[in-house]
């Protein structure tokens, strides 16, 4: 994990870079504002899918053939529902953390609170969006439909969520090492 310096010990203006080898020529106070607004809009983006998949949950027991439901799909379902509802309180948590540590100079701390908010979320939704295969593909085909097509999908999660930026992060490292 990156360490985020403290940025409030110099006055507004004032500082040096806060890493003059990477060519941003900002301070840390500044750095802090820039990695805070792009956490912002990852969080933007995020939420909007989670909180589709959650209305789309909550609306399912209205639907008729809800009550055709396995004891089984009834568990998967409220899971999803709980996992969903979760999702959806994290995603909020940096709105009330920054309203909550407005003008107490933790910008700093709020970055990296909630860069690790946002991970678990990508965790939880993980399991929300292989939840939903199994949900569905379960209800319409048949159970061991449903655990090859979550399967399926938990994989693709793992590659493209986790493998694949850890190996970028590889080659980077070792690019930079000059290996």
């Amino acid at each position: 994990m990156t360490e985020y310096p403290e940025v409030w010990d110099a006055p507004e203006g004032e500082g040096q870079d806060a890493d003059p080898g990477d060519g941003r020529d900002e301070t840390a106070a500044q750095r802090a504002d820039r990695n805070w607004n792009e956490l912002l809009q990852e969080f933007r983006v995020f939420q909007t899918g989670t909180q589709i998949l959650a209305a789309f949950l909550l609306t399912l027991p209205f639907q008729q053939r809800f009550q055709q439901l396995a004891p089984f799909d009834v568990v998967v379902y409220l899971v999803l529902v709980f996992l969903a509802v979760t999702v959806t309180l994290l995603a909020l948590a940096p709105v009330a953390l920054h309203r909550l540590l407005f003008r107490q100079k933790a910008k700093t701390e709020l970055v990296g609170l909630g860069s690790k908010i946002l991970i678990v979320c990508l965790a939880a939704a993980s399991l929300l969006f292989t939840g939903i295969v199994l949900f569905i593909v379960d209800f319409l085909l048949a159970p061991p439909a449903g655990v090859i097509a979550a399967g399926c999908v938990f994989v693709v999660l793992i590659v493209i969520w986790v493998v694949l930026p850890l190996v970028i992060r590889a080659q980077r490292r070792a690019h930079v090492s000059g290996r």
